[in-house]
């Protein structure tokens, strides 16, 4: 395994086994733990996706939570999600061969080669003056297997031509990559992370539709706003912001 070389602003958590890394992060955050905190499971048994779906969690593959305490609105936290995807993106690249071409989904997921690498689950908590209290930010990447069946195809980086990767070793990538960005989006604000997800934002410009569970509205994928919401452009030329759903493409 790996000796594992984080930057010192990490406090690392490492578990052989949780039922969700979330959960252990939200715990430790309830108890006072620091900024930079990061639970790192090789598995788990009650591994979640977006709106409660299961993530499925067999060892070889990344599941890690990091426990985050940004000293700005709730609105603007959720601008995390996109943080972390470039962090994933940039980490998952340096890994694979530079000619599988790197994707992001919206809202929080990151494509390889068209296919699902990783997922993003950010969840907070609010506390005064409408700031969070902490926010947890769960990852996990598909490192050595990735399920079938899926409703968004996955992928895996040993099938992408990164065989035999230390978890630890991707850990240590994402781990790095999101710091740079972090640091970036807390001097700079969201702008420039948001220019560098729209170089690589899947659909953009495509007709897409949206789906929740009440609703299903088709349009035009134009823009994401200065908060993360996607401009989805109607038929007749209007907009709407969308600030939760699932993105389906034609076809």
């Amino acid at each position: 395994m790996t000796a594992l070389r984080l930057p010192p602003a990490y406090h690392l958590i490492s578990l052989e086994r949780a039922v969700s890394t979330n959960d252990e992060a939200r715990a430790l955050a309830e108890a006072g733990a620091e900024d930079g905190t990061l639970v790192w499971a090789r598995e788990q048994t009650g591994g979640r996706g977006r709106r409660g779906r299961v993530w499925a969690s067999p060892p070889g593959n990344l599941y890690c939570s990091l426990v985050l305490r940004p000293e700005v609105s709730m609105a603007e936290a959720a601008e995390l999600s996109f943080v972390a995807c470039l962090g994933v993106g940039e980490a998952v690249g340096s890994l694979v061969p530079p000619m599988v071409p790197l994707r992001y989904k919206w809202p929080n997921d990151v494509l390889l080669d068209d296919r699902k690498i990783s997922g993003i689950l950010l969840e907070a908590k609010s506390g005064a003056k409408g700031r969070p209290d902490y926010v947890i930010l769960g990852v996990g990447i598909n490192v050595a297997s990735h399920p079938e069946d899926t409703a968004t195809p996955a992928t895996d980086l040993a099938e992408l031509g990164a065989p035999g990767l230390d978890v630890g070793e991707v850990l240590q990538a994402f781990a790095r990559h999101f710091m740079t960005w972090a640091a970036r989006w807390v001097e700079d604000g969201f702008g420039p992370a948001r220019q560098a997800w729209l170089a690589r934002a899947k659909g953009l410009g495509e007709p897409i539709s949206i789906v929740n569970e009440a609703s299903r509205l088709e349009g035009r994928f134009v823009d994401l706003d200065e908060r993360g919401a996607l401009v989805l452009e109607l038929p007749g030329g209007d907009r709407r912001l969308i600030a939760a759903g699932d993105v389906l493409f034609a076809g």
